[in-house]
């Protein structure tokens, strides 16, 4: 028996022993060398990873590559946006923004106190968009609830001329009915942080989700079911990217910052919805694109003539960008949508969502955030309307935007812009940051992750 045991005994020493070698060995090397992950930790990233970009190559379902999109942005379209839409005409949009809530109107929720109007001076309007009604006095109150979430209605009168007034099919609101309407700022109504958290928001993009887009994308879907699904994550991903980049740190001091883990709470965690902000931005890009003719030659007239012209310059501008027509001269192509028999049958059914999702934004509790909600699916629906209203192969033929639209779309642009900037500039040190106090919080909670840091941090 004594025979039997002494081989088995020596040749387990000789194993642990090789074991221990080749532990000491990494422990040695990671001294000047990258750490590696062992049992689910990392200390440091290592660089061969980082030869690759996480997002690269074609974004999904467009015909514009990420690298491309963020030099394109960062060099052309970002620059050109950011001066555009501070000009008199894409400064001031049109909104219904009281409640008008059609899928639960006993609940309350325009009764919040963020939810407060306060009207514009009587002199301050312009007299054809005088309203006819006598507002009453708690319309007024502005002081109430989160300053923050009440929009500024300080206006400058000269700066309204009529287009014709037509209603977008895709959306829900009665852009003609200006006695419903108010004229908004909104270079002094900027997207951020207002408070609006909780049951009532979350009600709101549950019902966008769960009654009107596809919950879970899957191979099963049709490509427009998809598209359509993509195109609201893109839009909530950029209104979370807004939020994070402007967020009230400290009330009491008025501070304001960024919210980074917010940003990676909400977005960056979840690589879906960096793609999805990238293909929205690739689709409203499109759509802007294909509108060259018409946006060339729209008169952005506000009775200022000097600004007037700067519109036009600056618009001429960025649509014939030689960088961006070489870069990426189409960023989504909408032909091979609504094909088959059941094409038209489908784009109906797609429209009749949009027009519901554009109903919900009456349902926000917010007033600035039912501002900034109403105002970017009034772009996308504007999107959809240039893309797939009318002959496709009479690309501005026919095409009839009225001034909100215009005004909707160039600012949605904007928005995402902003948003694929923010992503892109901060997004990968972020998500470095806070997948390293993720994994440390995971070793300092176990004690055998505990005894492996000291053996490899010794």
């Amino acid at each position: 028996m004594v025979g039997v045991k002494g081989p088995r005994y020596r040749w387990g020493l000789l194993m642990g022993g090789a074991l221990i070698a080749v532990f000491l060995a990494v422990a040695m090397t990671s001294r000047t060398a990258p750490m590696i992950a062992l049992f689910g930790r990392t200390n440091k990233p290592c660089p061969c990873a980082n030869d690759t970009p996480k997002y690269s190559g074609m974004v999904e379902g467009c015909c514009c590559d990420y690298e491309t999109v963020d030099r394109l942005n960062e060099e052309v379209l970002y620059p050109s946006l950011q001066e555009l839409v501070k000009t008199p005409f894409f400064r001031y949009f049109k909104a219904k923004l009281w409640c008008d809530c059609p899928f639960w109107p006993d609940d309350g929720m325009c009764r919040l106190r963020d939810c407060s109007v306060c009207e514009c001076p009587d002199n301050e309007f312009p007299e054809s968009f005088k309203k006819p009604h006598i507002l009453s006095s708690e319309a007024f109150v502005c002081q109430e609830g989160k300053p923050q979430a009440t929009v500024d209605r300080t206006l400058d009168r000269k700066a309204f001329k009529g287009w014709t007034e037509i209603d977008n099919p895709w959306t829900n609101d009665d852009e003609t009915d200006n006695a419903e309407m108010t004229y908004v700022n909104l270079q002094l109504n900027p997207e951020r942080y207002t408070g609006y958290t909780g049951p009532s928001a979350r009600r709101i993009w549950d019902a966008v989700y769960s009654e009107n887009c596809p919950k879970h994308p899957s191979e099963e879907l049709c490509q427009e079911e998809r598209i359509l699904y993509k195109m609201i994550s893109g839009l909530h991903s950029s209104i979370s990217v807004h939020i994070a980049a402007d967020y009230l740190i400290d009330e009491a001091k008025n501070l304001w910052g960024q919210n980074l883990s917010l940003l990676y709470d909400r977005v960056l965690r979840y690589p879906d919805r960096v793609r999805n902000l990238y293909f929205t931005y690739l689709f409203v890009l499109r759509a802007v694109t294909k509108a060259t003719e018409y946006l060339e030659h729209a008169e952005y007239d506000t009775g200022n003539l000097n600004e007037d012209l700067k519109t036009q310059s600056l618009m001429k501008q960025m649509l014939f960008n030689s960088k961006l027509q070489a870069a990426c001269p189409l960023p989504f192509d909408e032909a091979k949508l609504w094909k088959g028999q059941k094409g038209p049958e489908l784009k109906q059914q797609i429209q009749k969502q949009f027009r519901n999702i554009s109903a919900l934004m009456d349902c926000v509790g917010c007033e600035k955030c039912r501002l900034w909600g109403k105002l970017q699916v009034l772009g996308l629906g504007t999107a959809l309307k240039i893309l797939f209203s009318g002959d496709d192969h009479q690309e501005h033929l026919g095409l009839d935007l009225q001034r909100n639209e215009v005004i909707a779309l160039m600012n949605l642009l904007n928005r995402l812009s902003e948003s694929v900037k923010f992503v892109h500039e901060v997004g990968p040190s972020v998500e470095t940051t806070m997948e390293g106090q993720i994994a440390a919080t995971i070793t300092e909670s176990c004690p055998f992750h505990r005894m492996w840091a000291s053996i490899f941090n010794s």
